[in-house]
C-alpha cells in the first residue's frame, strides 16, 4: 500500500471551527474555541487516515502573488475578527508541540502550498488527503489526491469527500474546469469578481458545454441567455483576471522536506501541557504519556510523627511567610476524630523544600493544628491562604495585617475570570501545572506550595498595577468585616415571614382569576408559549414580537403594553409576586440557622466591578420598587434591645461623576446642595429652576443615571417612551451643560482602547476586553462599561471603606453594636439602644468622610424596629 500525506488547510479549518464552536475561553481570558474546533477535526482526520505524513498549512499575512498582479484587489479581503486572530499563533505552538511540520511562505496563500506538496506527493506515487473549508482546493482533486471538506451540523463534524470522479459527480465539471466556473460566476468572500450577471448554475452549463472561459470567449456569440454572452465580452479581462485568482499554483517554489512531515507521537508532554493550560480536559483523554512529575513533588511529605510536627510548626513560626492549605479529606482517619467543620488535613509549605501534609489523628485532631496554624499566623511576616475568610470560623487570627489571600490577589489582577482557585494560580504565576493524578494529600501541598510561592509575583504584579494599595488597605481588612458579618447574621421574625408569604400567594390567586377572566380562558400564566399564544393569537394584542419559538412575552415586551392592557398589566404583577414568594417568602425561611438568624455570605471576588455580592441567600436583591415588594423588610428585624439603624449614600455615584469630570456646574450644584435632577431638567430642558415640572424632573433623573451608564440615545428612548430624536436631544442638551462630563467619558473610552482597561480612583483595574471585540454590539457594550466601571468601581471601593471604618470604629469604642448588612450603597446597624447616638455618628463620620472629593459624601440615615422602618 502506498504511503500517504494529509494535508491540512490551516487558515480555513482554523476560520471554520472559530464559526462553528460557541464561544470558549480559558482562565487566562484567551478565546479558544477556533483552536478547539481544529483539534476535534485533526483528531477525527488523522483517527480516520492514520498517515505516515502530516502537514499544515498557513497563509502568511503579507500581498499574494495572486492578488499583488492586480492592485484593485490587493488587501480587500475581510480582516479577520480579533478573536481569531488572537488564536493564530497558539495554534501554531500547540501543532508546534505536537511535532506536526507546518509550512507557511510569505508570498503565497495555503492552497498555493496545497497543490504544491500534493502534486510533489503524488508524483512520488503517495496517496495525499486534503482537508480544507474551501471549496476552491476541489480543483487539486485526481485520482489519489482526495479532498475532504468538514462541515459542522449540530455540534457534530462531517466530512465529505471528493476524488475527480467525486468532484464531476457533484458539480458537474471536472476539477480543472471548475476553475473556470469559479471564474465566471466569481467569489466575493475571496474577491473574485467574476462576470456579472452569472451565477453558479449558469457559469457551469457554460463549462459543460466549452469546456473552459477561452473556448467560451470564442463561442460567445453563441451563449444562452444573451446577457451572459453579452456580459462574457464586456468583462472579459476580468474574467481572465478572476481565472488567474481562482486558479492554485501547483508548481510553486516552495522549500519542503518531506522527511520533516513524518507524523509520529503528537501527544508529548509539551502538548499536554499546552492542552491544560487550554483547559480542554475532554482531549486529555487521548495522552497515554503520564506527565512528568513536578519536581516539587520530591519534596511532598505526609507528616504522622507527633515530634516531627512540632519541629515543623515551630520551624514555620520563624519563616518569613508560609503557605497553608486546608483539606476536607482527612485520609484514613476514623470520624470520629475528624473536625466538626468537615476538614481533616493540612498541608504547611515554608520553603522550596518544607512542603508538609498532616491529616488529623488520634495525638492531632483538627482543633489542635488549627491552634497551631493560628500561632504560626501570629509570628510570621506573611501568613498565605486562598479564600482564606473560609477559614476564619476556625482560625482565629489576631495580627490579621500578616495575612495574605492569594485567591484575592489573583482577583484584582484579573477580575473577568470565573474561578481563582489555586490551579489557576498555579499556572499563571508559577507556570506549574497540577498533576491530574495527585491524591489528597499531594493536592494539599500543591496548594499549600502555591500559596507559598505565588505571594510574591501576585504582589509584584499588583505593585506594578498599582494596586497593592488597594489590596492591602482595602480588600485584606474588608475580609475580616465580612466575615464578621457573615458570624453576626440578621435575625429573621419567622411567623412574620410565613404571615408575608400567605399574603402572597391570596394575592397571587386573586390575580390568577382576574386574568382568566380578561383573557376569557384558562391557561398556565407561566408558560411563555402559552402565554403568548393567549395574548397575541387569542385575545388579538397588537405590539407583539415574533420569535422562532412563538411570540415573546419579556418583560420589556409586556412593559409597553401594560398600559394600553390590564391583563398585561396583571401578568407583570402576578410574575413579580410569584418571584417574591418563591425567592423571598418561601425561599429564606430555607436559611434561617437555629439562632433565628440568617448567615449569607459576601463575596469580593465576582463583580468586575469591585461591587460585593451576596449569596446564600442574596441579600442584595431584596425589591424596592414595589410597595409589596418593600414588605419583606419586615421581617428583618434586631434582636432584642436594639434598633436597625440604616445609612444610604445620597446619589453617591453621580457625586463620584461631578469630582472625576471636575465639571464646574456639576460641582457647583452638588456643593449647594442644589436638587441635582431639577437643575439638570432646567438646564436641558431650557426652562426656569422653579417651573420645572415633576415629570422634566423624572425625565432629567433618567438622563442623570443613564449617562453614568453610558446610555444611547436609543436606550433612553426606550426608558422615557420618546422618540430617538428627542432622546440624542436631551442627552446633547446635557452634555452641553455639562461640557466636563463628556470629556470625561470620552477620555476613559479612549484610555480602555489604548491600555485594555480603566482604573477608579483607588487604582482598581477594570479590563475591557470587548472594545476589541469584531462584533459591533460587544464594542458597544465596551464603550459603556469604559465610561461605567470607574464610576461605580470608585461608589464599590468607597462603601468598602466606610465597612472597614464603622467596624473599626465600633470595636476600638467598645461597643456591642454590629454591621450586620451591606447591600450596593447601604449599610445596615444592629445597634444597642443606648448606644444608638454613637452608632448613628459612626455611621455619618465614616460613610461621609471615605473618600476625598470636591463635592460632598451626603448619608441618608433612619432606625427603626425593622429594616423596614429603618428604611
Amino acid at each position: 500500500m502506498n504511503e500517504k500525506i494529509v494535508l491540512i488547510d490551516g487558515h480555513s479549518i482554523l476560520n471554520r471551527a472559530f464559526y462553528g464552536v460557541p464561544d470558549l475561553t480559558n482562565s487566562e481570558g484567551l478565546h479558544t474555541n477556533a483552536i478547539f474546533g481544529f483539534l476535534n477535526i485533526l483528531f477525527k482526520i488523522l483517527d480516520e487516515e492514520k498517515p505516515e505524513y502530516l502537514t499544515v498549512t498557513f497563509d502568511v499575512h503579507a500581498p499574494t502573488f495572486r492578488h499583488e498582479m492586480y492592485a484593485d484587489y490587493k488587501g480587500t479581503r475581510k480582516p479577520m475578527a480579533e478573536e481569531l486572530r488572537q488564536q493564530v499563533p497558539v495554534i501554531k505552538e500547540v501543532l508546534e508541540a505536537m511535532q506536526i511540520e507546518i509550512v507557511e511562505q510569505a508570498g503565497l496563500e495555503a492552497d498555493d502550498l496545497l497543490g504544491t506538496i500534493s502534486r510533489t506527493c503524488e508524483e512520488k506515487g503517495m496517496e495525499v488527503s486534503i482537508i480544507s473549508g474551501d471549496r476552491d482546493t476541489l480543483q487539486l482533486a485526481t485520482e489519489h489526491v482526495k479532498i475532504r471538506i468538514p462541515r459542522t451540523k449540530q455540534g457534530r463534524t462531517e466530512v465529505t469527500d471528493y476524488y475527480a470522479a467525486d468532484v464531476k459527480e457533484a458539480y458537474g465539471v471536472t476539477p480543472t474546469e471548475f476553475i473556470d466556473v469559479k471564474a465566471l460566476m466569481g467569489d466575493a468572500s475571496d474577491n473574485i469578481p467574476g462576470v456579472p450577471g452569472v451565477g453558479e448554475k449558469t457559469a457551469t452549463k457554460i463549462i459543460q458545454e466549452y469546456g473552459s472561459i477561452e473556448n467560451a470567449y470564442a463561442h460567445a456569440a453563441e451563449i444562452k441567455p444573451p446577457r451572459a454572452s453579452k456580459n462574457l465580452q464586456e468583462y472579459w479581462d476580468q474574467a481572465c483576471m478572476s481565472k488567474t485568482l481562482a486558479t492554485i499554483d501547483t508548481r510553486a517554489e516552495i522549500g519542503f522536506d518531506l522527511e520533516q512531515a513524518r507524523f509520529g507521537n503528537p501527544y508529548t508532554k509539551e502538548a499536554h501541557d499546552y492542552f491544560q493550560r487550554l483547559q480542554f480536559k475532554n482531549l486529555l483523554s487521548r495522552f497515554d504519556v503520564e506527565a512528568d512529575t513536578n519536581a516539587v513533588e520530591d519534596h511532598f511529605q505526609e507528616v504522622t510523627d507527633t515530634g516531627l510536627l512540632e519541629r515543623i510548626f515551630e520551624e514555620a513560626k520563624k519563616s518569613a511567610a508560609v503557605g497553608i492549605a486546608v483539606s476536607e479529606d482527612g485520609g484514613n482517619v476514623l470520624p470520629l476524630f475528624a473536625h466538626a467543620s468537615g476538614y481533616g488535613r493540612i498541608a504547611v509549605c515554608y520553603g522550596e523544600e518544607q512542603i508538609y501534609s498532616i491529616p488529623c489523628d488520634m495525638d492531632m485532631d483538627m482543633g489542635y493544628l488549627f491552634g497551631k496554624l493560628c500561632e504560626v499566623a501570629d509570628a510570621v511576616e506573611r501568613f498565605v491562604m486562598f479564600d482564606l475568610k473560609k477559614y476564619l470560623p476556625e482560625l482565629p487570627i489576631t495580627r490579621r495585617e500578616h495575612c495574605f489571600d492569594a485567591t484575592v490577589a489573583a482577583y484584582l489582577l484579573n477580575p473577568l475570570k470565573n474561578d481563582y482557585g489555586y490551579e489557576d494560580v498555579a499556572r499563571e504565576q508559577l507556570h506549574l501545572l497540577i498533576n491530574e493524578k495527585a491524591d489528597a494529600s499531594m493536592r494539599a501541598c500543591y496548594e499549600a506550595y502555591t500559596a507559598y510561592k505565588a505571594a510574591e509575583p501576585l504582589t509584584v504584579k499588583l505593585k506594578s498595577a498599582g494596586m497593592y494599595d488597594l489590596f492591602t488597605e482595602i480588600e485584606m481588612p474588608l475580609l475580616f468585616t465580612l466575615y464578621e458579618m457573615e458570624q453576626a447574621g440578621v435575625k429573621i421574625e419567622g411567623e412574620a415571614l410565613k404571615v408575608y408569604g400567605d399574603q402572597l400567594g391570596a394575592r397571587i390567586l386573586e390575580l390568577e382569576k382576574e386574568i382568566y377572566e380578561l383573557a376569557g380562558e384558562t391557561f398556565n400564566i407561566n408558560s411563555p408559549k402559552q402565554l403568548g399564544v393567549v395574548l397575541f393569537q387569542h385575545m388579538g394584542l397588537t405590539g407583539g414580537k415574533k420569535t422562532k419559538t412563538g411570540f415573546s412575552t419579556a418583560a420589556d415586551v409586556l412593559e409597553k403594553l401594560a398600559p394600553d392592557y390590564p391583563v398585561v398589566a396583571k401578568i407583570l404583577e402576578y410574575r413579580q409576586l410569584a418571584k417574591l414568594k418563591s425567592t423571598y417568602a418561601d425561599g429564606l425561611a430555607n436559611f434561617i440557622g437555629s439562632d433565628g438568624r440568617i448567615h449569607g455570605k459576601f463575596h469580593q471576588t465576582i463583580t468586575a466591578t469591585g461591587r460585593l455580592s451576596s449569596t446564600d441567600p442574596n441579600l442584595q436583591n431584596i425589591p424596592i420598587r414595589m410597595e409589596l415588594g418593600r414588605l419583606i423588610r419586615k421581617v428583618f428585624v434586631p434582636k432584642e434591645g436594639c434598633v436597625f439603624v440604616d445609612a444610604d449614600y445620597s446619589q453617591i455615584e453621580l457625586r463620584i461623576l461631578a469630582h472625576c469630570s471636575g465639571d464646574a456646574q456639576l460641582i457647583q450644584a452638588y456643593r449647594e446642595a442644589q436638587d441635582i435632577h431639577r437643575t439638570t431638567a432646567s438646564q436641558v430642558f431650557h426652562v426656569p429652576f422653579e417651573e420645572v415640572t415633576d415629570l422634566q424632573r423624572r425625565n432629567a433623573k433618567a438622563v442623570n443615571f443613564g449617562i453614568v451608564y453610558g446610555i444611547s440615545s436609543f436606550g433612553l428612548s426606550q426608558d422615557l417612551s420618546i422618540t430617538r430624536k428627542e432622546a440624542a436631544q436631551y442627552i446633547e442638551n446635557y452634555f452641553d451643560t455639562y461640557p466636563g462630563v463628556k470629556q470625561f467619558l470620552d477620555e476613559q473610552v479612549a484610555h480602555a482602547k489604548k491600555n485594555g482597561y480603566v482604573v477608579t480612583l483607588f487604582g482598581r483595574r477594570r479590563p475591557v476586553p470587548e472594545l476589541k471585540s469584531s462584533n459591533f454590539m460587544q464594542r458597544s457594550f465596551g464603550e459603556r462599561v469604559a465610561m461605567n466601571a470607574p464610576i461605580q468601581g470608585t461608589a464599590a471601593d468607597v462603601i468598602k471603606i466606610a465597612m472597614i471604618g464603622v467596624a473599626r470604629e465600633l470595636k476600638e469604642k467598645g461597643l456591642k453594636s454590629k454591621l450586620i448588612l451591606q447591600v450596593h450603597d447601604e449599610l445596615l446597624i444592629e445597634a444597642y439602644e443606648e448606644e444608638l447616638e454613637q452608632v448613628k455618628a459612626i455611621l455619618q463620620e465614616q460613610m461621609e468622610q471615605a473618600a476625598d472629593l470636591q463635592v460632598p459624601l451626603i448619608v441618608d440615615m433612619h432606625t427603626g424596629k425593622n429594616w423596614y422602618e429603618a428604611k
